[in-house]
């Protein structure tokens, strides 16, 4: 059992006994409440140690190890290299929003321990209650705690999409991508919208072979909608296409198919 567990348990002990005689008694537990639950959950400072972990080794992964390039298949190593400079922002980026955001989560699941442990506390009259469940008092109070750990696991898998998403969208920018194919990897609740987008092939928008007449934007364009990963636990992703000849068919106008031909 938990330090704060073990603390909630003579708190609520403790108000059974007395009730809500004094805001001071109040106080006294939800001090030293706070005190408990921000050790159990860890500083600021090691949460952002374990995000930057995790998404280290999601980069190192990607990037390092080259895994990024399943969805660049024109993509070699070498120009991967070169262009790490810029990914290495996104990583930086992304630890900085991840970790602000796991904080705040913190945060909120400390103000939640506490104002149920209060609201509950200031309904018991002066002098104690005799009928009062303990064990049911303790697993209300305590439960966005026990959630925090899931949350954390969860916050750090989504942003690790997120930064691969990023990571990607930066290569595609910087070998220029014509066009992306939409894949959604499907989840227990997938998205209407994502499903209807896969195997769906987007134009980059301002690309040079719309430019030169030679390509129709197909099902539309890349900054139509929101990016694979935008959104919460959004697993979908794009894979670029940087050459003509590996657009659709249909994609390609007259002068386009004339151009490939020659």
């Amino acid at each position: 059992m938990s330090d704060i567990e073990l603390l909630l348990i003579q708190a609520i002990k403790d108000i059974a006994e007395h009730g809500f005689d004094s805001p001071e008694r109040i106080e006294k537990w939800v001090n030293a409440l706070r005190r408990a639950a921000g050790s159990e959950l860890g500083s600021p400072e090691e949460i952002e140690g374990k995000i930057r972990a995790s998404l280290k080794a999601v980069y190192e992964r990607n990037v390092i190890q080259g895994s990024i390039l399943k969805r660049h298949p024109k993509v070699s190593t070498f120009t991967l290299r070169n262009i790490e400079p810029q990914l290495r922002v996104e990583l930086h980026n992304r630890i900085l929003a991840s970790a602000n955001l796991i904080k705040l989560n913190r945060e909120k699941t400390i103000e939640q321990i506490l104002q149920r442990f209060s609201g509950w506390a200031t309904s018991i009259p002066a002098g104690g209650s005799e009928v009062v469940d303990r064990r049911e008092v303790k697993k209300g109070v305590i439960k966005s705690l026990r959630q925090m750990s899931f949350e954390e696991r969860r916050v750090a898998i989504d942003q690790g999409h997120k930064l691969i998403s990023n990571i990607s969208a930066v290569v595609a920018i910087e070998t220029g991508a014509i066009a992306a194919t939409w894949h959604q990897h499907f989840t227990q609740n997938p998205r209407k919208c994502h499903t209807e987008r896969d195997g769906k092939v987007y134009a980059i928008r301002g690309n040079w072979p719309m430019g030169a007449g030679y390509m129709k934007k197909g099902a539309g364009y890349t900054d139509e909608f929101e990016q694979p990963a935008e959104f919460p636990f959004c697993r979908c992703d794009f894979e670029y296409l940087i050459n003509l000849r590996d657009v659709p068919p249909e994609m390609l106008t007259r002068k386009g198919k004339e151009y490939l031909e020659n």
